[in-house]
């Protein structure tokens, strides 16, 4: 399967949180897309494995990805080693994305900054012939590197490289994030705060894409900063 985009992030929500308005105007331009977790956020402070899993699941279908999946990761104690990295460049073989995206370099969870620095030594090594890996019916995998990488702008505010109009998106994405009903607000839970559950969450992520956009002169957008200098064919296309 070869996709247009894949985001690789550490946990269930992390693409949908800082990305998803970017995947949903490529999909809408008939992009394919995919999402790979690396854990199930089975150490999160709210919801469980299997309800994150299913919370996934449903949101993935609402973004309309062509493809998902779990490597199931221990969440917070990933670590890396041979054994991870394979995995993970296996994915990357698998899906042979043109475009990678990941976490933050560095982020408030410590899982941010260790999965962006991950995937991005695996989206390496994965160009690499003597590297083996084998696919789900035991085949040798061609080796693969994406053409680009960009690294979304979570909980930290960093300074993005560029910016995507996800104006029109704002909404879908929204929708996307209620998917994930165990970890933002609810009046009714009785599961312990967190820095993503409180009311204002929401609110905050819309002035956060307010800040991204003005510059640009969008009104939202979200922010990615490239692991290299960005080229393009036309000074036009830039806004």
């Amino acid at each position: 399967m070869n996709l247009d985009i894949l985001a690789i992030a550490a946990h269930p929500d992390d693409v949908e949180i800082s990305a998803s308005g970017t995947l949903l105007k490529a999909i809408s331009r008939g992009s394919r897309v995919g999402i790979v977790d690396l854990t199930m956020g089975q150490m999160g402070s709210r919801g469980s494995a299997t309800l994150r899993l299913e919370e996934a699941k449903a949101a993935s279908e609402l973004l309309g990805l062509s493809a998902r999946e779990n490597l199931g990761l221990d969440d917070c104690f990933f670590q890396d080693d041979r054994r991870t990295m394979l995995k993970i460049i296996q994915a990357i073989r698998k899906y042979k994305p043109r475009i990678l995206l990941v976490n933050a370099p560095s982020d408030r969870h410590p899982d941010h900054g260790r999965a962006a620095k991950l995937v991005s030594d695996a989206a390496y090594y994965s160009g690499l012939w003597k590297i083996e890996t084998l696919d789900e019916q035991g085949m040798p995998m061609e080796p693969w590197r994406p053409k680009t990488l960009h690294h979304f702008v979570q909980d930290y505010y960093l300074e993005p490289s560029f910016v995507v109009d996800i104006t029109e998106f704002w909404e879908k994405k929204l929708e996307a994030l209620r998917c994930y009903s165990s970890q933002f607000y609810d009046p009714k839970s009785t599961e312990p705060n967190t820095p993503i559950s409180g009311s204002e969450f929401f609110d905050f992520l819309k002035a956060r894409a307010m800040h991204f956009g003005r510059p640009a002169g969008v009104p939202l957008a979200e922010g990615f900063i490239s692991s290299r200098p960005l080229g393009v064919t036309d000074v036009a296309d830039l806004f």
